[in-house]
C-alpha cells in the first residue's frame, strides 16, 4: 500500500467518525449543500495531490449534480 493509498483510507477513516459525532450524522439538509461539500472536499484533495481521492470526490460531484433529460425539459416547454 503507497502513502496516498493510506492517506484516502485514513481521510474516510477521519470522515467517518467527525460524521458520526454531528448531529443527525452530518445529514446535508439540501442538493445545494452536498455539492458545494464535495467540491471543497475535491479541492482539498486537489491542492493535496490526492489524486485517487480526488477522482473520487469527482465522481460523486457528477453523480449529486442535478440531470434534466430530454423528456423533462419537454415537459417544461408544456407546463409553461
Amino acid at each position: 500500500m503507497d502513502n496516498n493509498e493510506q492517506i484516502t483510507g485514513l481521510s474516510f477513516s477521519l470522515s467517518r467518525a467527525v460524521s458520526a459525532g454531528r448531529k443527525n450524522g452530518g445529514r446535508p439538509d439540501s442538493r445545494e449543500t452536498v455539492l458545494a461539500r464535495l467540491l471543497v472536499k475535491r479541492a482539498a484533495a486537489h491542492r493535496a495531490g490526492l489524486a485517487e481521492l480526488e477522482a473520487i470526490m469527482r465522481r460523486q460531484i457528477q453523480w449529486a449534480l442535478p440531470i434534466m433529460r430530454d423528456a423533462d425539459i419537454e415537459q417544461d416547454n408544456i407546463a409553461a
